[in-house]
């Protein structure tokens, strides 16, 4: 094993920096060769992921959030191999949750060393890869509109008062959405389409998602009275709100389509994107394998 650590100083509001002396001193007491890099620009990880297997290092792990991560896992699958291993350092940590990797940061290097990995599936969205969540509607306003509270309340709980703004403010969407066999249009607040459980700080948005069976659960949580919409928002917590089918459904499929008309936000992995008029969530017969149990 020769691990290069890939470090965004700036995730989880300097949470992932300040790891980097725990870092080496657990590194030191091994006998494995290892090397620590800090990220100083966007999608810089991806590129220091591929110079890093270029290099000899077999083993990538991401030290920050879920972006950090979705920026090595691409580096990754550019060049076809290397393993990805996760240290929790962001806010959200989302996919370690999803694949029951401690969000202890120390713990969670200990699981790594352990060297136990596991074979993971990740999608592509116009030319764009995501592991966890990718989602459009309400949920993506709320990450829009949380990169603005996070700045100023620098915790997980600046997502929840992001959403609860949402959910007041929030027009529904008139959606298309075409499966493997099936087609539907309706009105939409939110249409996640899940790879992991977990998304939004540990918001378990599609709890029967599984992260290696080669399909992708779609989550559709359709139009609703503003009332109907706040009783509905506790649950999504635990995951129970799955169980009000007349307004939540859920669909497997390897392939999704969204249709719908001019612009929607778009939140991969907590990034957030514009897209125009359709957009295609595609599973990809390539796996990542990742340091989890």
């Amino acid at each position: 094993m020769k691990i290069l650590f890939v470090v965004n100083p700036v995730a989880g509001t300097d949470k992932a920096k300040k790891l980097v002396p725990l870092i080496k001193e657990k590194m030191d007491k091994t006998h494995i060769i290892y090397k620590i890099t800090l990220t100083s620009k966007p999608k810089e990880a991806t590129d220091i992921t591929i110079k890093g297997l270029e290099e000899g290092f077999n083993s990538i792990v991401a030290v920050g959030g879920d972006g950090t991560i979705n920026e090595v896992a691409m580096g990754i699958v550019q060049k076809g191999y290397g393993t990805l291993g996760i240290i929790p350092g962001g806010t959200g940590n989302d996919l370690a949750r999803s694949l029951d990797i401690p969000q202890d940061p120390e713990e969670a290097l200990y699981s790594l060393l352990s060297g136990v990995t596991k074979d993971i599936d990740f999608g592509r969205i116009n030319g764009k890869i995501f592991l966890n969540v990718a989602s459009m509607g309400m949920d993506a306003e709320i990450v829009k509109r949380n990169e603005k509270i996070k700045k100023i309340i620098k915790s997980s709980i600046s997502y929840t008062i992001s959403m609860i703004m949402t959910l007041a403010l929030y027009k529904s969407k008139r959606l298309t959405i075409e499966l493997d066999k099936d087609s539907i249009e309706t009105d939409v607040l939110l249409a996640a389409v899940s790879n992991g459980k977990y998304y939004g700080g540990g918001i378990k948005i599609c709890p029967m998602a599984s992260i290696d069976d080669g399909y992708f659960h779609v989550v559709i949580i359709k139009k609703m009275s503003k009332l109907k919409l706040f009783t509905l928002f506790p649950l999504v917590f635990k995951g129970e709100h799955i169980n009000i089918t007349d307004y939540v459904s859920v669909y497997k499929s390897k392939n999704v389509n969204l249709k719908f008309d001019n612009e929607l936000i778009l939140n991969i992995d907590g990034e957030v994107l514009t897209v125009k008029d359709s957009v295609s969530f595609i599973t990809h017969s390539q796996k990542i394998k990742v340091y989890a149990k």
